[in-house]
């Protein structure tokens, strides 16, 4: 990731809440990015099947309500920061059983950003006067999600 990249990415975190990451954070949100969009996708591709369709379509994947409103925060945040062309980089995924179409695809970058906006809010949640994350506060983030997504 470039210099430029990691800057955008720390502005991300302190507009979303206030925290101050760093590129060595960017392992562990990149690790976070993926396996999200993977057990998103996972859960929509059952859901393609179940409807006899070879193809995920965006409304396969599971978007909650509270993701809804996070992927609406960030775009609003995502003005200013102008990170959606760096998640388009990071919205990878590995092969499945059955192919998102174009717009699936291409809802990606504002799901991860939704994803982003909801992990960061996240630790503030769980640790209201928290300034920078360490390890313990991933770990704790990424257990919540995983209970919920």
């Amino acid at each position: 990731m470039t210099v430029m990249s990691i800057a955008r990415f720390e502005r991300f975190f302190r507009a979303a809440a206030g925290l101050n990451v760093d590129k060595n954070d960017l392992k562990r949100y990149s690790d976070f990015v993926d396996a999200k969009l993977y057990d998103l996708l996972t859960v929509a591709q059952a859901t393609a099947k179940a409807n006899g369709r070879d193809i995920i379509r965006t409304c396969d994947l599971p978007i909650t309500k509270g993701l809804q409103e996070s992927i609406h925060h960030f775009r609003k945040i995502d003005q200013e920061v102008e990170l959606k062309p760096i998640l388009e980089q990071l919205a990878t995924h590995p092969a499945l059983d059955r192919t998102p179409d174009e717009e699936t695809e291409a809802a990606y970058p504002d799901i991860i950003g939704g994803l982003s906006l909801a992990l960061a809010q996240s630790f503030k949640i769980l640790h209201p006067d928290l300034k920078n994350p360490q390890t313990q506060h991933w770990d704790e983030a990424r257990a919540v999600f995983d209970l919920l997504l």
